[in-house]
Protein backbone atom coordinates (compact mmCIF):
# COMPACT_ATOMS: atom_id res chain seq x y z
CA UNK A 1 0.00 0.00 0.00
CA UNK A 2 1.14 3.48 -0.99
CA UNK A 3 2.96 5.24 2.35
CA UNK A 4 3.41 8.96 0.90
CA UNK A 5 1.70 11.83 -1.31
CA UNK A 6 4.07 13.46 -3.25
CA UNK A 7 3.81 17.58 -3.90
CA UNK A 8 5.34 19.44 -6.20
CA UNK A 9 5.53 23.45 -5.04
CA UNK A 10 6.10 25.34 -8.62
CA UNK A 11 7.30 29.10 -6.71
CA UNK A 12 8.18 32.29 -8.44
CA UNK A 13 11.81 31.51 -7.74
CA UNK A 14 12.12 27.83 -7.14
CA UNK A 15 10.42 24.21 -7.86
CA UNK A 16 10.36 21.72 -5.29
CA UNK A 17 8.97 18.29 -5.20
CA UNK A 18 8.43 17.23 -1.04
CA UNK A 19 6.89 13.79 -0.14
CA UNK A 20 5.06 13.55 3.16
CA UNK A 21 3.63 10.94 5.27
CA UNK A 22 -0.32 10.44 7.07
CA UNK A 23 1.13 12.18 10.04
CA UNK A 24 1.52 15.70 7.47
CA UNK A 25 5.60 15.29 8.06
CA UNK A 26 7.81 16.06 5.33
CA UNK A 27 9.74 12.71 4.50
CA UNK A 28 12.27 14.70 1.72
CA UNK A 29 12.36 17.01 -0.84
CA UNK A 30 14.64 18.63 -3.66
CA UNK A 31 14.58 21.97 -4.67
CA UNK A 32 16.06 23.91 -7.39
CA UNK A 33 16.01 28.22 -8.15
CA UNK A 34 15.05 28.83 -12.22
CA UNK A 35 16.19 31.87 -13.79
CA UNK A 36 14.89 35.21 -13.13
CA UNK A 37 14.11 37.20 -16.14
CA UNK A 38 14.48 40.89 -16.50
CA UNK A 39 13.76 42.63 -19.97
CA UNK A 40 12.57 45.97 -19.00
CA UNK A 41 11.79 47.70 -16.01
CA UNK A 42 8.73 46.47 -14.63
CA UNK A 43 9.27 43.17 -17.12
CA UNK A 44 9.29 39.84 -14.96
CA UNK A 45 9.63 36.69 -16.99
CA UNK A 46 10.29 33.20 -17.04
CA UNK A 47 11.27 30.26 -19.07
CA UNK A 48 8.36 27.82 -18.84
CA UNK A 49 11.12 25.07 -20.29
CA UNK A 50 13.27 25.73 -17.48
CA UNK A 51 10.14 25.35 -15.20
CA UNK A 52 9.31 21.93 -16.39
CA UNK A 53 13.33 20.54 -16.63
CA UNK A 54 13.56 21.63 -12.56
CA UNK A 55 10.48 19.87 -11.88
CA UNK A 56 11.30 16.97 -13.44
CA UNK A 57 14.70 17.51 -12.00
CA UNK A 58 13.26 18.02 -8.26
CA UNK A 59 10.60 14.91 -8.86
CA UNK A 60 13.81 12.47 -9.11
CA UNK A 61 15.85 14.46 -6.55
CA UNK A 62 13.08 14.13 -3.62
CA UNK A 63 12.37 10.24 -4.89
CA UNK A 64 16.25 8.91 -4.93
CA UNK A 65 16.46 11.11 -1.21
CA UNK A 66 13.82 9.03 0.10
CA UNK A 67 14.55 5.97 -1.37
CA UNK A 68 10.78 5.06 -2.95
CA UNK A 69 9.36 3.98 -6.35
CA UNK A 70 5.98 5.20 -7.70
CA UNK A 71 4.19 2.06 -6.38
CA UNK A 72 4.83 4.19 -2.66
CA UNK A 73 3.15 7.35 -4.04
CA UNK A 74 -0.70 7.55 -3.43
CA UNK A 75 -1.30 10.88 -5.40
CA UNK A 76 0.31 13.78 -6.87
CA UNK A 77 -0.54 17.38 -6.19
CA UNK A 78 0.46 20.84 -7.56
CA UNK A 79 0.39 24.08 -5.93
CA UNK A 80 2.04 26.96 -8.10
CA UNK A 81 2.72 30.49 -8.06
CA UNK A 82 -0.67 32.39 -9.57
CA UNK A 83 -1.02 34.53 -12.48
CA UNK A 84 2.03 33.77 -13.99
CA UNK A 85 1.05 33.11 -17.83
CA UNK A 86 2.32 30.45 -20.55
CA UNK A 87 0.40 30.16 -23.78
CA UNK A 88 1.79 27.37 -25.61
CA UNK A 89 1.39 25.26 -29.19
CA UNK A 90 -0.25 21.94 -27.70
CA UNK A 91 0.70 20.21 -31.21
CA UNK A 92 4.70 20.60 -30.36
CA UNK A 93 4.62 21.74 -26.43
CA UNK A 94 6.86 24.72 -27.05
CA UNK A 95 5.68 27.81 -25.39
CA UNK A 96 5.20 31.16 -27.81
CA UNK A 97 7.15 33.75 -25.43
CA UNK A 98 8.31 33.06 -21.89
CA UNK A 99 5.76 33.34 -19.29
CA UNK A 100 4.96 36.36 -17.91
CA UNK A 101 5.07 36.54 -13.83
CA UNK A 102 2.56 37.62 -12.02
CA UNK A 103 4.64 40.91 -10.98
CA UNK A 104 4.87 41.95 -14.26
CA UNK A 105 3.36 45.10 -15.38
CA UNK A 106 3.95 45.66 -18.91
CA UNK A 107 0.00 45.10 -19.72
CA UNK A 108 -0.68 48.43 -17.85
CA UNK A 109 -2.21 50.02 -20.73
CA UNK A 110 -4.82 46.95 -21.28
CA UNK A 111 -5.90 47.95 -17.42
CA UNK A 112 -6.19 51.84 -18.30
CA UNK A 113 -8.14 50.87 -21.56
CA UNK A 114 -10.80 48.09 -20.19
CA UNK A 115 -10.79 50.53 -16.94
CA UNK A 116 -11.63 53.69 -19.52
CA UNK A 117 -15.10 51.67 -20.02
CA UNK A 118 -16.65 51.20 -16.00
CA UNK A 119 -14.06 51.81 -14.27
CA UNK A 120 -10.98 49.64 -11.94
CA UNK A 121 -14.32 47.20 -10.44
CA UNK A 122 -15.47 46.80 -13.90
CA UNK A 123 -15.81 42.94 -13.54
CA UNK A 124 -15.32 43.15 -9.77
CA UNK A 125 -19.19 41.75 -9.32
CA UNK A 126 -18.69 38.59 -11.00
CA UNK A 127 -14.98 37.92 -10.50
CA UNK A 128 -13.96 39.61 -7.21
CA UNK A 129 -10.71 40.92 -8.55
CA UNK A 130 -10.38 44.83 -9.42
CA UNK A 131 -8.38 45.41 -13.13
CA UNK A 132 -4.55 45.41 -12.21
CA UNK A 133 -1.64 44.35 -14.41
CA UNK A 134 -1.86 41.21 -11.84
CA UNK A 135 -3.84 39.24 -13.27
CA UNK A 136 -3.58 36.45 -15.84
CA UNK A 137 -6.40 37.04 -17.88
CA UNK A 138 -5.15 40.80 -18.80
CA UNK A 139 -1.22 39.05 -19.37
CA UNK A 140 -3.16 37.02 -22.05
CA UNK A 141 -4.47 40.10 -23.90
CA UNK A 142 -1.05 41.67 -23.84
CA UNK A 143 0.25 38.60 -25.57
CA UNK A 144 -2.37 37.90 -28.18
CA UNK A 145 -2.20 41.84 -29.28
CA UNK A 146 1.84 42.15 -29.01
CA UNK A 147 3.15 38.75 -29.96
CA UNK A 148 3.26 38.14 -33.70
CA UNK A 149 1.16 34.66 -34.45
CA UNK A 150 -0.05 34.22 -30.90
CA UNK A 151 -3.35 35.39 -32.02
CA UNK A 152 -3.66 33.36 -35.35
CA UNK A 153 -2.64 30.16 -33.26
CA UNK A 154 -5.10 31.09 -30.73
CA UNK A 155 -8.35 31.23 -33.47
CA UNK A 156 -6.95 28.06 -35.00
CA UNK A 157 -7.15 26.33 -31.39
CA UNK A 158 -3.56 25.51 -31.37
CA UNK A 159 -2.21 27.99 -28.99
CA UNK A 160 -3.23 27.15 -25.18
CA UNK A 161 -3.16 28.97 -22.29
CA UNK A 162 -2.49 28.15 -18.46
CA UNK A 163 -1.13 29.33 -15.26
CA UNK A 164 1.90 27.44 -14.35
CA UNK A 165 -0.08 24.29 -12.43
CA UNK A 166 -1.89 24.25 -15.65
CA UNK A 167 1.71 23.84 -17.82
CA UNK A 168 2.64 21.61 -15.22
CA UNK A 169 0.19 19.11 -15.01
CA UNK A 170 -0.24 19.38 -19.07
CA UNK A 171 2.75 18.02 -19.14
CA UNK A 172 3.05 15.50 -16.41
CA UNK A 173 0.49 13.49 -17.84
CA UNK A 174 1.52 13.28 -21.32
CA UNK A 175 1.66 16.59 -22.95
CA UNK A 176 1.61 16.29 -26.68
CA UNK A 177 0.12 12.95 -26.61
CA UNK A 178 -3.28 13.60 -24.77
CA UNK A 179 -1.93 15.89 -21.30
CA UNK A 180 -4.77 17.11 -19.39
CA UNK A 181 -5.75 20.56 -20.22
CA UNK A 182 -7.37 21.68 -16.73
CA UNK A 183 -6.61 24.24 -13.94
CA UNK A 184 -8.60 24.37 -10.61
CA UNK A 185 -11.24 26.68 -9.35
CA UNK A 186 -8.36 28.37 -7.06
CA UNK A 187 -5.87 29.15 -9.97
CA UNK A 188 -9.27 29.84 -12.56
CA UNK A 189 -10.00 32.72 -9.98
CA UNK A 190 -6.97 34.27 -10.68
CA UNK A 191 -7.34 34.50 -14.50
CA UNK A 192 -10.33 37.79 -14.24
CA UNK A 193 -11.93 35.06 -16.82
CA UNK A 194 -13.92 33.23 -14.11
CA UNK A 195 -17.40 33.93 -12.59
CA UNK A 196 -16.90 33.60 -8.57
CA UNK A 197 -20.86 32.48 -8.82
CA UNK A 198 -20.76 28.40 -10.09
CA UNK A 199 -17.37 28.60 -10.80
CA UNK A 200 -17.64 28.87 -14.81
CA UNK A 201 -15.66 30.71 -17.46
CA UNK A 202 -17.20 33.88 -18.24
CA UNK A 203 -17.48 34.13 -22.28
CA UNK A 204 -19.06 38.11 -22.07
CA UNK A 205 -15.27 39.19 -20.08
CA UNK A 206 -13.78 36.87 -22.58
CA UNK A 207 -15.21 38.52 -25.70
CA UNK A 208 -14.49 41.79 -23.77
CA UNK A 209 -10.52 40.77 -23.52
CA UNK A 210 -10.18 39.04 -26.82
CA UNK A 211 -9.63 36.15 -25.48
CA UNK A 212 -10.73 33.00 -27.51
CA UNK A 213 -12.57 30.34 -25.32
CA UNK A 214 -10.65 27.68 -27.08
CA UNK A 215 -7.39 28.58 -25.08
CA UNK A 216 -9.37 28.36 -22.39
CA UNK A 217 -8.22 25.03 -19.93
CA UNK A 218 -11.12 22.77 -17.89
CA UNK A 219 -12.38 24.28 -14.69
CA UNK A 220 -12.27 20.92 -12.39
CA UNK A 221 -12.50 20.79 -8.39
CA UNK A 222 -9.06 21.18 -6.00
CA UNK A 223 -9.42 18.06 -4.55
CA UNK A 224 -10.59 15.70 -7.82
CA UNK A 225 -11.11 12.04 -7.12
CA UNK A 226 -11.74 11.40 -10.77
CA UNK A 227 -7.89 12.58 -11.28
CA UNK A 228 -7.17 15.40 -13.54
CA UNK A 229 -4.60 12.70 -15.48
CA UNK A 230 -1.68 9.93 -14.42
CA UNK A 231 1.62 10.49 -14.58
CA UNK A 232 3.76 8.20 -17.30
CA UNK A 233 5.55 5.37 -17.15
CA UNK A 234 8.54 6.85 -19.03
CA UNK A 235 7.62 10.19 -16.67
CA UNK A 236 10.02 11.49 -13.78
CA UNK A 237 7.94 9.63 -11.39
CA UNK A 238 8.74 6.40 -12.97
CA UNK A 239 4.92 4.81 -13.19
CA UNK A 240 1.30 5.51 -13.18
CA UNK A 241 0.23 7.98 -10.52
CA UNK A 242 -3.43 9.92 -10.49
CA UNK A 243 -2.66 13.57 -10.38
CA UNK A 244 -5.90 15.16 -8.79
CA UNK A 245 -4.99 17.74 -6.42
CA UNK A 246 -4.21 21.26 -7.52
CA UNK A 247 -4.30 24.87 -5.60
CA UNK A 248 -2.90 28.04 -6.51
CA UNK A 249 0.01 28.78 -4.08
CA UNK A 250 -1.72 30.70 -1.14
CA UNK A 251 -4.69 28.81 -1.00
CA UNK A 252 -2.33 25.71 -0.72
CA UNK A 253 -1.39 27.27 2.29
CA UNK A 254 -4.57 27.79 3.84
CA UNK A 255 -5.50 24.22 3.16
CA UNK A 256 -2.27 22.89 4.93
CA UNK A 257 -2.67 25.30 7.83
CA UNK A 258 -5.89 23.60 8.54
CA UNK A 259 -7.44 26.67 7.53
CA UNK A 260 -11.26 24.85 7.51
CA UNK A 261 -13.81 26.84 9.51
CA UNK A 262 -14.91 30.42 8.29
CA UNK A 263 -12.63 32.84 9.86
CA UNK A 264 -9.64 31.45 10.42
CA UNK A 265 -6.66 33.22 8.35
CA UNK A 266 -3.36 32.57 7.36
CA UNK A 267 -0.41 34.83 6.39
CA UNK A 268 2.44 33.38 3.89
CA UNK A 269 5.72 34.94 3.75
CA UNK A 270 7.40 34.56 0.64
CA UNK A 271 8.64 36.52 -2.23
CA UNK A 272 4.89 38.48 -1.55
CA UNK A 273 2.91 38.15 1.20
CA UNK A 274 -0.67 36.92 1.18
CA UNK A 275 -3.16 37.09 3.91
CA UNK A 276 -6.44 34.65 3.23
CA UNK A 277 -9.78 34.46 5.69
CA UNK A 278 -11.67 31.59 5.17
CA UNK A 279 -15.68 32.71 4.69
CA UNK A 280 -16.92 29.59 4.37
CA UNK A 281 -19.31 29.39 0.97
CA UNK A 282 -20.45 32.81 1.09
CA UNK A 283 -19.08 35.61 -1.32
CA UNK A 284 -18.21 38.09 0.61
CA UNK A 285 -17.48 41.38 -1.62
CA UNK A 286 -14.69 43.66 -0.47
CA UNK A 287 -15.05 47.49 0.67
CA UNK A 288 -11.63 47.94 1.48
CA UNK A 289 -9.65 46.56 -1.37
CA UNK A 290 -8.83 42.99 -0.81
CA UNK A 291 -10.25 40.40 -3.47
CA UNK A 292 -12.77 37.78 -3.48
CA UNK A 293 -10.88 34.76 -4.55
CA UNK A 294 -11.79 31.10 -4.30
CA UNK A 295 -10.17 29.20 -1.41
CA UNK A 296 -10.65 25.72 -2.33
CA UNK A 297 -12.96 23.30 -3.25
CA UNK A 298 -13.18 19.53 -2.24
CA UNK A 299 -14.64 16.86 -5.07
CA UNK A 300 -18.24 17.59 -4.88
CA UNK A 301 -18.75 19.70 -2.01
CA UNK A 302 -19.48 23.20 -2.49
CA UNK A 303 -17.27 25.77 -3.58
CA UNK A 304 -14.99 27.54 -0.36
CA UNK A 305 -14.59 31.18 -0.69
CA UNK A 306 -12.08 34.00 0.88
CA UNK A 307 -11.03 37.14 1.24
CA UNK A 308 -7.51 37.79 0.54
CA UNK A 309 -5.14 40.84 1.05
CA UNK A 310 -2.11 40.66 -1.51
CA UNK A 311 1.38 42.06 -1.15
CA UNK A 312 4.08 42.00 -4.24
CA UNK A 313 7.05 42.52 -2.36
CA UNK A 314 8.30 41.18 0.91
CA UNK A 315 10.77 38.14 0.65
CA UNK A 316 11.54 39.99 -2.76
CA UNK A 317 12.78 42.88 -1.21
CA UNK A 318 15.63 41.34 0.69
CA UNK A 319 16.67 39.21 -1.74
CA UNK A 320 17.10 42.91 -3.92
CA UNK A 321 18.96 43.88 -1.05
CA UNK A 322 21.03 40.47 -1.61
CA UNK A 323 21.50 40.60 -5.64
CA UNK A 324 21.15 43.96 -6.24
CA UNK A 325 22.43 46.43 -3.55
CA UNK A 326 25.19 43.53 -2.28
CA UNK A 327 24.26 44.73 1.28
CA UNK A 328 24.22 40.90 2.26
CA UNK A 329 25.57 37.67 1.15
CA UNK A 330 22.69 35.79 1.99
CA UNK A 331 18.89 36.00 1.88
CA UNK A 332 19.33 34.81 5.89
CA UNK A 333 21.91 37.35 6.97
CA UNK A 334 19.40 40.10 6.75
CA UNK A 335 18.43 39.37 10.84
CA UNK A 336 21.71 39.54 11.89
CA UNK A 337 22.62 42.65 9.75
CA UNK A 338 18.86 44.63 11.10
CA UNK A 339 20.24 43.21 14.37
CA UNK A 340 23.02 45.64 14.54
CA UNK A 341 20.80 48.64 15.30
CA UNK A 342 18.05 49.65 17.45
CA UNK A 343 15.60 50.87 15.44
CA UNK A 344 15.02 51.86 11.63
CA UNK A 345 16.79 55.33 11.72
CA UNK A 346 13.99 57.05 11.05
CA UNK A 347 13.48 55.56 7.33
CA UNK A 348 10.73 53.65 5.64
CA UNK A 349 10.69 51.49 2.57
CA UNK A 350 8.14 50.63 0.69
CA UNK A 351 8.83 48.19 -2.10
CA UNK A 352 6.01 49.25 -4.75
CA UNK A 353 8.47 47.79 -7.91
CA UNK A 354 5.35 46.48 -9.24
CA UNK A 355 2.39 48.78 -8.03
CA UNK A 356 1.41 49.02 -4.54
CA UNK A 357 -1.13 46.09 -4.72
CA UNK A 358 -3.85 45.33 -1.82
CA UNK A 359 -5.16 47.80 -0.43
CA UNK A 360 -4.62 50.41 -2.90
CA UNK A 361 -4.29 48.77 -6.09
CA UNK A 362 -2.21 51.69 -7.47
CA UNK A 363 -0.54 50.24 -10.62
CA UNK A 364 1.12 53.46 -11.18
CA UNK A 365 3.21 53.34 -7.86
CA UNK A 366 6.94 52.67 -7.40
CA UNK A 367 9.12 51.97 -4.83
CA UNK A 368 10.40 54.76 -2.10
CA UNK A 369 12.77 55.25 0.70
CA UNK A 370 11.50 57.96 2.97
CA UNK A 371 13.16 59.40 5.96
CA UNK A 372 17.07 59.20 4.87
CA UNK A 373 19.63 61.49 6.61
CA UNK A 374 23.54 60.68 7.26
CA UNK A 375 22.23 58.85 10.37
CA UNK A 376 21.49 55.96 8.54
CA UNK A 377 23.74 53.05 7.82
CA UNK A 378 22.74 49.48 6.66
CA UNK A 379 21.74 47.76 9.64
CA UNK A 380 18.73 50.59 9.30
CA UNK A 381 18.50 49.73 5.44
CA UNK A 382 18.03 45.99 7.09
CA UNK A 383 15.83 46.86 9.54
CA UNK A 384 13.64 48.94 7.15
CA UNK A 385 13.50 45.68 4.72
CA UNK A 386 11.82 43.60 7.63
CA UNK A 387 9.72 45.77 9.05
CA UNK A 388 8.14 46.74 5.53
CA UNK A 389 6.43 43.45 5.79
CA UNK A 390 5.08 43.74 8.92
CA UNK A 391 3.56 47.30 7.91
CA UNK A 392 1.73 46.02 4.54
CA UNK A 393 0.06 42.87 6.87
CA UNK A 394 -0.80 45.54 9.18
CA UNK A 395 -2.54 47.21 5.83
CA UNK A 396 -3.89 43.99 4.91
CA UNK A 397 -5.40 42.89 8.32
CA UNK A 398 -7.26 46.18 8.92
CA UNK A 399 -8.96 45.73 5.50
CA UNK A 400 -9.65 42.20 6.31
CA UNK A 401 -11.26 43.28 10.06
CA UNK A 402 -13.22 45.52 7.85
CA UNK A 403 -14.66 43.89 5.57
CA UNK A 404 -15.12 40.61 7.84
CA UNK A 405 -16.71 42.24 11.13
CA UNK A 406 -14.64 39.71 12.72
CA UNK A 407 -11.64 40.81 14.84
CA UNK A 408 -8.40 38.58 13.88
CA UNK A 409 -7.29 37.30 17.31
CA UNK A 410 -4.13 35.33 16.65
CA UNK A 411 -2.47 35.16 12.77
CA UNK A 412 -1.26 31.27 11.71
CA UNK A 413 2.02 32.08 9.23
CA UNK A 414 4.37 30.05 7.02
CA UNK A 415 6.50 30.54 4.40
CA UNK A 416 10.21 31.09 4.74
CA UNK A 417 10.76 34.08 6.46
CA UNK A 418 9.17 33.10 9.54
CA UNK A 419 12.16 31.73 10.90
CA UNK A 420 12.85 35.41 10.95
CA UNK A 421 12.43 35.87 15.01
CA UNK A 422 12.99 39.74 14.74
CA UNK A 423 10.58 40.31 12.29
CA UNK A 424 7.86 37.77 13.67
CA UNK A 425 8.50 39.73 16.91
CA UNK A 426 8.08 42.65 15.50
CA UNK A 427 5.11 41.39 13.54
CA UNK A 428 3.29 40.80 16.62
CA UNK A 429 3.89 44.21 17.84
CA UNK A 430 2.27 45.65 14.83
CA UNK A 431 -0.70 43.74 14.79
CA UNK A 432 -1.22 43.71 18.75
CA UNK A 433 -1.86 39.72 18.24
CA UNK A 434 0.08 36.80 18.34
CA UNK A 435 1.61 35.26 15.22
CA UNK A 436 1.83 30.99 15.59
CA UNK A 437 4.28 29.14 13.36
CA UNK A 438 2.74 25.90 13.00
CA UNK A 439 5.54 22.79 13.25
CA UNK A 440 5.42 22.24 9.48
CA UNK A 441 5.98 25.86 8.31
CA UNK A 442 6.26 24.77 4.49
CA UNK A 443 2.34 24.68 4.38
CA UNK A 444 1.96 25.27 0.60
CA UNK A 445 3.52 22.05 -0.61
CA UNK A 446 1.20 20.13 2.42
CA UNK A 447 -2.21 21.45 1.23
CA UNK A 448 -1.10 20.30 -2.49
CA UNK A 449 -0.62 17.27 -0.98
CA UNK A 450 -4.04 17.42 1.23
CA UNK A 451 -5.87 18.03 -1.62
CA UNK A 452 -4.77 15.14 -3.77
CA UNK A 453 -4.56 12.53 -0.42
CA UNK A 454 -8.09 13.11 0.15
CA UNK A 455 -8.68 12.69 -3.52
CA UNK A 456 -7.49 9.08 -3.14
CA UNK A 457 -9.03 8.32 0.67
CA UNK A 458 -5.57 8.72 2.03
CA UNK A 459 -6.86 11.40 4.18
CA UNK A 460 -10.67 10.43 5.17
CA UNK A 461 -11.82 14.62 5.96
CA UNK A 462 -10.49 17.51 6.63
CA UNK A 463 -10.28 16.59 10.63
CA UNK A 464 -7.49 14.03 9.65
CA UNK A 465 -6.05 17.05 8.53
CA UNK A 466 -6.81 18.95 11.36
CA UNK A 467 -5.56 16.88 13.46
CA UNK A 468 -2.10 17.09 12.25
CA UNK A 469 -1.59 21.01 12.74
CA UNK A 470 0.44 21.90 15.85
CA UNK A 471 1.87 24.91 17.10
CA UNK A 472 5.84 25.32 16.74
CA UNK A 473 6.36 28.85 18.08
CA UNK A 474 4.07 31.98 19.31
CA UNK A 475 4.86 35.63 19.38
CA UNK A 476 3.36 37.68 22.14
CA UNK A 477 3.42 41.30 21.01
CA UNK A 478 4.81 43.25 23.30
CA UNK A 479 3.32 46.17 25.88
CA UNK A 480 4.84 49.18 24.22
CA UNK A 481 2.36 49.89 21.52
CA UNK A 482 4.70 52.69 19.48
CA UNK A 483 5.06 49.79 16.66
CA UNK A 484 1.24 49.87 16.37
CA UNK A 485 0.60 53.64 16.58
CA UNK A 486 3.38 55.87 16.44
CA UNK A 487 5.61 54.09 13.67
CA UNK A 488 2.57 52.34 11.75
CA UNK A 489 1.02 56.09 11.63
CA UNK A 490 4.58 56.97 9.64
CA UNK A 491 4.85 54.14 7.79
CA UNK A 492 0.95 55.19 6.60
CA UNK A 493 2.70 58.42 5.39
CA UNK A 494 5.79 56.88 3.85
CA UNK A 495 3.44 54.86 1.36
CA UNK A 496 1.31 58.09 0.57
CA UNK A 497 4.78 59.46 -1.25
CA UNK A 498 5.25 56.58 -3.66
CA UNK A 499 1.60 56.90 -5.37
CA UNK A 500 1.43 58.23 -9.14
CA UNK A 501 4.92 57.92 -9.59
CA UNK A 502 4.53 56.46 -13.34
CA UNK A 503 2.47 58.83 -15.30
Amino acid sequence: MAKYVAAIDQGTTSTRCMIFNHAGESVGLHQMEHEQIFPKPGWVEHDPMEIWARTQDVIKGAMQKVGITAKDIAAVGITNQRETTVIWDKNTGKPYHNALVWQDTRNDKVVAELAANGGQDRFRAQVGLPLATYFSGLKVKWLLDNIPGIREAAERGDAIFGNIDTWVIWNLTGGVNGGAHVTDVTNASRTMLMNLEGTSWNADIAKTMGVPMSMLPQIRPSSDPTAYGYTLDDGPFGGRIPVCGDLGDQQAATVGQACFSPGEAKNTYGTGCFMILNTGTEIVPSKNGLLTTVCYKFGNEATVYALEGSIAITGALVQWLRDNLKLIENSTDVENLAKTVDDNGGIYFVPAFSGLYAPYWKDSARGVIAGLTRYVNRGHFARATLEATAYQTREVLDAMNADSGVPLTALKVDGGMVYNNLLMQFQADVLGVPVVRPKVAETTALGAAYAAGLAVGFWKNTDEMRANWGVDKTWEPSADEAARTTLFAMWKKAVTRSFDWVE
